[in-house]
């Protein structure tokens, strides 16, 4: 299974993935590259920017 593969495996369970837990659970270290091959094959994800301690990250949801 590709890491994108898996990546939409663990977004159709409701769940938000941040870069950070992509590395750890995937050894993904380009989420948003694998977010956009799943935009490209029509799946519609949305972005939540979370900001802690002053740093800004991009969370990952599957849209419903």
């Amino acid at each position: 299974m590709t890491q994108t593969q898996k990546i939409y495996e663990y977004l159709k369970t409701g769940k938000r993935l941040t870069a950070i837990q992509a590395l750890k659970m995937f050894g993904c270290f380009r989420l948003a590259a694998r977010i956009a091959d799943l935009r490209n094959q029509g799946h519609t994800i949305w972005t939540d920017y979370v900001t802690i301690k002053n740093k800004t990250f991009a969370a990952y949801k599957l849209s419903k």
